[in-house]
């Protein structure tokens, strides 16, 4: 005897609409198209979020609460009583206007200080990353240890050569350190590396492009998402700068804003304390806005480079 066999009927998709034969089917490969959703991993992204908002919150709910506010109601709630534009506007008159006079001195040192550390890595990034030339490995571990040394530890030698040059206390005492930035120089170079094509510069220089107009007109606009994150970090880490101007600085007129508050903070201790935790909150609400801002503004510049290097021509 002959069986027949039935045809075996297929899906659209090719596969088998048979019941049974699905069953007995192995399950479909997992798409990275649809990732799979993760509860421990949602749980602990959350934790994250959590702790890095909780902050930011405490902060933002406390600069509307009173001195005696603070103390009198919880602290991730706000009071009865909305005191913010009465504390911004006490910030920024308190002992005629100090607290602009330290924002002022921040700005200086960051456009200078991060500004020009950016320029010289962007600058020296590059040149490692396509020019030949002896002793480019030496260079290289150089810059790898610098990054491998703490700020800290460098403070007490910076402030001995400084205080020999007669530059302490002065604004040259802040911004000159903060020219020097192995990480971002390191960072334009491994970024420079794939992002700037060999033979787009060949090609300019075969059309009788100098090197600078070459460095101007292609390869820092190619260098752009690189160039932002460098700036990012150096315009940070100034922002934050504590420690170096602490030693550095004695006069309150040159101080930044991270020692200024310090300052004000510092007044709650003491005989004849004078304690101001309201324009202490309010104020680092204020230094703040400023990083928050730039980091929004220049987000862009990332999300344009994130491909960079993802397909091979």
């Amino acid at each position: 005897m002959s069986a027949t066999l039935a045809p075996e009927v297929r899906s659209v998709d090719g596969r088998s609409a048979d019941p049974a034969s699905a069953r007995r089917s192995p399950r479909r490969p997992h798409s990275p198209l649809r990732p799979r959703k993760s509860v421990a991993f949602t749980l602990l992204m959350s934790i994250f979020i959590l702790y890095s908002l909780v902050p930011l919150a405490w902060l933002v709910i406390n600069a509307t609460k009173t001195q005696s506010g603070l103390f009198s109601s919880f602290g991730l709630w706000f009071d009865d009583e909305f005191v913010l534009f009465q504390n911004i506007w006490e910030t920024l008159t308190y002992r005629d206007g100090i607290f602009l006079r330290w924002f002022g001195n921040t700005l200086l040192y960051v456009v200078l200080g991060a500004g020009g550390a950016t320029l010289l890595a962007t600058l020296a990034g590059y040149g490692l990353a396509k020019f030949r030339f002896a002793g480019r490995r030496a260079v290289f571990a150089v810059v790898l240890g610098a990054i491998a040394v703490p700020g800290t530890a460098l403070a007490v030698p910076t402030f001995l050569l400084f205080s020999q040059l007669g530059l302490t206390n002065t604004p040259w005492a802040i911004i000159i350190p903060s020219l020097i930035s192995p990480f971002g120089l390191y960072l334009i170079w491994v970024y420079a590396v794939d992002s700037v094509p060999t033979e787009i510069l060949e090609a300019a220089r075969m059309d009788g492009a100098g090197e600078f107009r070459t460095f101007f007109t292609i390869s820092v606009r190619l260098l752009a998402p690189g160039i932002v994150t460098v700036l990012l970090f150096t315009v940070v880490a100034t922002w934050n700068n504590y420690f170096l101007p602490l030693i550095m600085l004695s006069d309150p007129t040159w101080y930044p804003l991270t020692v200024g508050l310090n300052q004000w903070n510092a007044q709650a201790t003491g005989v004849a304390a004078q304690p101001i935790y309201n324009l202490v909150i309010t104020g680092s609400l204020l230094t703040i806005l400023p990083i928050v801002i730039a980091f929004l503004g220049l987000q862009r510049f990332w999300q344009s480079g994130l491909s960079a290097g993802s397909v091979k021509q």
